[in-house]
């Protein structure tokens, strides 16, 4: 839509977001108005998202690292500061390096390791939610990532190729970590518009996590890191799970971003 003829339209888009209760109104504005082609196709984006979904399933993407990640309806939509659990995961690789991104969603950290990583790597992703595959499919053999990627459907290390065991390099695991009693506390746009599971992660929001950990030293390869991300009251017991499991453990914080990352690599 035509930025030129839209001042007046663009002045009631922000109007009716700020009475939404959007709080960045003006930049929500700015994005529904370069996504929509018509007046009506505006009009019903903005109902959309006046009425509490999420932007980035309303316009059908996120920003995310540099890149435009497609997020159907339903799917998790990457945060900003996962760009540093990614950032993090980009540092490690090496030439060829086998990456897989574990509980990837819509593909969004597996998509930026792959676009900034200074030479081509072997880039795997998997998550349980149907919607998320076909969403991280879309993303990882499309524009946002290499088209040799190879997304699967499954629980966790089930979904892997055998052939992957001792060969991982890069295990990104982007787990659900918010504590079940702490569900009903987050915006209405991740509480009702996202899937539950890639939220909830049990009553401390360590019970996938430890999952992962228990598997992860038969996956990685040597000298292979485990990272993943968690809020900066859990990092401690986080931590001690990392070093239950015989991993060495390390964390890692990003106070502008408000991101923790813990590292957890086979020795």
């Amino acid at each position: 839509m035509s930025v030129f003829a839209s001042a007046t339209l663009r002045s009631s888009v922000i109007s009716r977001l700020r009475a939404a209760g959007c709080v960045f109104a003006e930049d929500e504005a700015r994005i529904l108005l370069s996504a929509s082609t018509t007046p009506a196709e505006l009009a019903a984006m903005v109902s959309s998202r006046a009425a509490g979904r999420p932007l980035e399933h309303v316009v059908g993407w996120a920003e995310f690292a540099g890149l435009r990640i497609a997020v159907q309806p339903g799917v998790f939509v990457p945060r900003r500061r996962s760009e540093f659990l990614a950032a993090t995961a980009t540092g490690l690789t090496r030439p060829g390096a086998v990456v897989v991104d574990l509980c990837c969603g819509s593909g969004a950290l597996g998509a930026a390791v792959a676009a900034a990583a200074p030479h081509p790597v072997e880039l795997y992703a998997a998550d349980v939610d149907p919607a998320a595959v076909r969403c991280a499919r879309s993303n990882l053999a499309g524009g946002a990532g290499p088209a040799g990627a190879r997304v699967f459907e499954g629980d966790l290390f089930a979904a892997l190729p055998d052939a992957l065991r001792g060969r991982v390099d890069v295990l990104l695991a982007n787990v659900p970590y918010v504590p079940t009693a702490d569900i009903a506390l987050l915006p209405p746009e991740a509480r009702l518009h996202e899937a539950r599971p890639a939220l909830d992660g049990g009553a401390d929001g360590l019970d996938v996590l430890r999952r992962v950990v228990a598997e992860a030293p038969v996956w990685l390869a040597a000298g292979g890191t485990l990272l993943f991300e968690t809020s900066e009251r859990q990092t401690p017991t986080a931590l001690a799970v990392v070093r239950a499991a015989g991993l060495a453990a390390a964390d890692i914080r990003h106070e502008d971003l408000d991101a923790t990352v813990v590292t957890a690599t086979r020795r």
